[in-house]
Order: C-alpha cells, then structure tokens, then sequence
C-alpha cells in the first residue's frame, strides 16, 4: 500500500471521527474507523475496532 493511499484513508477516517451526537453514535464511528484501521496498518481488525470505539465514546467527555 502506497503513503497516499494511507494519508488519504487517514484523512477521510479523521472527518469520520467527528460524526455523531451520542455516545454510542461515536462508539460505532470509532469501531469502524478502527476496525479498517486495524486492518490495513497492523492486519488486526478487531483490536483496531476495540480501540477506535473505546475512544469514540470517550472522545467527548476530553
């Protein structure tokens, strides 16, 4: 995978992120983003959705 296929899948994940008014709105955001996150950096999706939605969820209580 090329760095502009990263940067650019990185950057549509980050205008993501900022979806959703509730806690569980952002959760499952966060689970997505993550989950593809996970996959394609570290080939470990579920730990990526694990992590994405955990912060998802907490991102507004910062």
């Amino acid at each position: 995978m090329t760095k502009t296929a990263i940067i650019l899948g990185l950057a549509a994940f980050t205008g993501l992120a900022a979806c959703g008014n509730t806690d569980l709105e952002r959760a499952g955001t966060g689970a997505v983003g993550g989950g593809l996150a996970g996959e394609v950096l570290l080939d470990e999706p579920v730990a990526g959705a694990a992590a994405g939605a955990a912060v998802g969820a907490l991102s507004d209580d910062v």
